[in-house]
């Protein structure tokens, strides 16, 4: 298990406790600490002191995230690595569940299931599978060019170790997408599992975080999921079957999103902040995937962008709009929540 930390002191004993309860399989801890000034180092200290089973390394210097989860992994030796935010929690049960499902079968590389997001305390966490969902890794990666979207958080993935081995780590390149790009990476090598009915972990949210407004960062977070899917499609596929068909159509999904986004941004009343945001997101999809400056996404946010201009406000009421995303949202939230797998978005 690798905790990396930086200013998260004050989460690390809930966190790696967390950890140590896990029944069921032996744990351990290694905290990798990126030089925080606010005091975790002494934190993960007194914790490696209070039990065998948690070690430490300090960065003397900040080294960044990238390098900071790489060290930590290339230093574990367990059968099965998890890499946990400082900040982040496991559920009750979750290594003894996702370990089953890897023991079980052995073409199974990576296992994920359902995280939920908390504030000051987690909710009550679903503790029992009601079944398993396999995939061979070239229909898993198919699943998720076509959706666009990473079905995956971070906190909930088990990897066998020798699986990572092969990986290598995070990818430098893909800073903002790294984990995206290493769970594409993970189904080229093998299956992908993934446990329904059950909270595996929680994902803080918080104002330190990049999740605390709903497009906050869009065009930043989309141009770096589709780097992933480059950097995976010139360097990882190629026995992947329809490997170009895919690559395409990964592009075209992440296109749609930012079209959408952007849309969404006016049916909402746009800010100037908004508009600026818009913008970037119709470049991107256009740069990305060309034929989208013809689609009719693309269309609406010109007749959205026109009306604003002038005065006139969207054709629908804004208060329905909302409603009828709401509702949207939820139906995908729900299909993502049991199948796994993000929706595409489609064209009106």
């Amino acid at each position: 298990m690798v905790v990396p930390c930086y200013n998260y002191g004050h989460f690390l004993p809930d966190c790696v406790q967390g950890v140590l309860r896990q029944d069921g399989v032996d744990v351990d801890v290694l905290i990798v600490d990126d030089c925080s000034p606010d005091g975790s180092a002494a934190v993960a200290r007194q914790l490696a002191e209070a039990d065998p089973r948690v070690r430490v390394i300090e960065h003397s210097v900040n080294a960044g995230h990238i390098a900071t989860y790489n060290e930590g992994l290339a230093a574990v030796d367990g059968d099965y690595v998890v890499l946990l935010s400082a900040d982040d929690l496991v559920t009750p049960g979750s290594f003894q569940r996702a370990t089953a499902l890897l023991e079980a079968h052995p073409e199974v590389g990576m296992v994920h299931g359902f995280t939920r997001t908390f504030t000051d305390q987690p909710p009550p966490a679903r503790t029992e599978v009601k079944s398993w969902t396999l995939w061979p890794g070239a229909e898993w990666i198919a699943r998720v060019c076509r959706s666009g979207g990473n079905p995956v958080a971070t906190p909930e993935v088990m990897l066998r170790n020798d699986t990572m081995r092969k990986l290598g780590g995070y990818d430098k390149r893909a800073p903002h997408a790294g984990d995206f790009l290493m769970w594409l990476r993970a189904a080229a090598l093998g299956g992908i599992g993934r446990l329904n009915g059950v909270d595996q972990a929680y994902y803080r949210v918080h104002g330190k975080n990049m999740h605390t407004q709903q497009f906050a960062g869009a065009d930043t977070d989309l141009r770096g999921r589709y780097q992933a899917f480059e950097i995976f499609f010139d360097e990882d596929a190629g026995g992947v079957p329809d490997a170009g068909a895919l690559r395409t159509a990964a592009a075209l999904a992440v296109a749609r999103e930012a079209l959408a986004i952007a849309c969404s941004l006016y049916e909402a009343g746009p800010s100037s902040d908004d508009k600026a945001l818009a913008a970037r997101l119709v470049a991107l999809a256009e740069e990305i995937y060309p034929p989208a400056a013809s689609s009719r996404l693309r269309q609406r946010y010109g007749r959205l962008a026109q009306r604003e201009a002038e005065g006139k406000g969207p054709l629908v009421p804004r208060r329905v709009s909302a409603f009828n995303k709401r509702v949207r949202h939820h139906v995908a939230w729900r299909r993502w929540r049991r199948s796994g797998v993000e929706s595409t978005v489609k064209l009106p």
